[in-house]
């Protein structure tokens, strides 16, 4: 009904393209026009001025002569003020950016070699984008953004490549098993070495406790006569029983400990302390 009187309504991102007997007229913005069809206005056309955005293959060949698909992604838009240019001069707006897009990029890519090609994916989007932006300008076209999305080898030397990754992975693998072989080794020579020294440093405290006691003997035997080398030990092993009791009392971080305290504690302990000398010497004579 509205066409019949001569009424359109353009929709909102639209422009109309108004022409009279056939001819450009204007470019109609979104809202309701009043077009007698009588008098030869008429609308050749909508063009709409969303962006849009076209994916593009494109199978080529890099210096080292691997071949790959480079998938590159268009974002383009129609300009207002331009939209007769972009109605009357394209007929096929997504052929037109693919041939520049497989030109650039044929242009581009056999100059680089395949690590290279990723490395400068956003110098070869930079390259696509700026001929394209030079050469759909003149078509009322805006280029809003390109990128290389994907870069593709062939199927064969992609196998290959993973195989030459499994390799490397496979060798960093045994040296990292080596090197924790290596870490462990010397990790249980280094504990051997420390039980060895361990063990040296306990026989010579020991020696020096023995010759400590033997010169303890001789001197208190030959000062105090008529004592025998029991009531010797027995004396310093009261001193060592009092010692030890003073250092218990001492420790602040000592809890309570229950020892045997009385007239015949100490006899006990010095009968305790020869009857497992005696027994450790009868043990090493059989």
């Amino acid at each position: 009904m509205g066409q019949c009187l001569g009424l359109v309504q353009i929709d909102q991102s639209t422009v109309a393209i108004k022409e009279n007997f056939g001819k450009f007229n204007e470019v109609l913005e979104p809202g309701c026009h009043f077009l007698p069809w009588c008098i030869g206005q008429q609308i050749a056309g909508y063009l709409s001025l969303r962006v849009k955005q076209l994916d593009v293959r494109c199978e080529t060949k890099t210096k080292d002569n691997v071949f790959v698909t480079v998938v590159a992604s268009v974002q383009y838009r129609a300009l207002a003020d331009k939209a007769s240019d972009a109605f009357y001069k394209l007929s096929n707006t997504r052929e037109q950016i693919q041939s520049y897009v497989f030109d650039v990029i044929r242009a581009t890519v056999p100059k680089l070699n395949l690590d290279d090609a990723f490395e400068q994916k956003n110098d070869i989007a930079k390259a696509v984008e700026d001929e394209l932006e030079k050469a759909m300008s003149a078509y009322g076209y805006e280029i809003v953004q390109t990128l290389i999305i994907d870069i593709e080898p062939d199927v064969h030397v992609k196998r290959a490549m993973n195989e030459i990754n499994a390799g490397k992975l496979r060798l960093a693998s045994n040296e990292k098993a080596e090197a924790e072989k290596i870490l462990q080794i010397k990790k249980a020579e280094g504990e051997a070495e420390s039980k060895y020294l361990a063990g040296v440093g306990i026989a010579r405290q020991r020696q020096a406790i023995v010759d400590g006691l033997r010169d303890s003997v001789l001197a208190f035997s030959e000062n105090v006569p008529g004592t025998t080398a029991k009531d010797i030990m027995d004396m310093v092993l009261v001193t060592q029983y009092f010692d030890t009791m003073k250092e218990i009392g001492a420790s602040s971080k000592s809890t309570s400990v229950f020892i045997p305290h009385g007239p015949g504690a100490v006899r006990d302990v010095a009968a305790q302390m020869r009857d497992g000398l005696l027994q450790a010497n009868a043990d090493h004579n059989d």
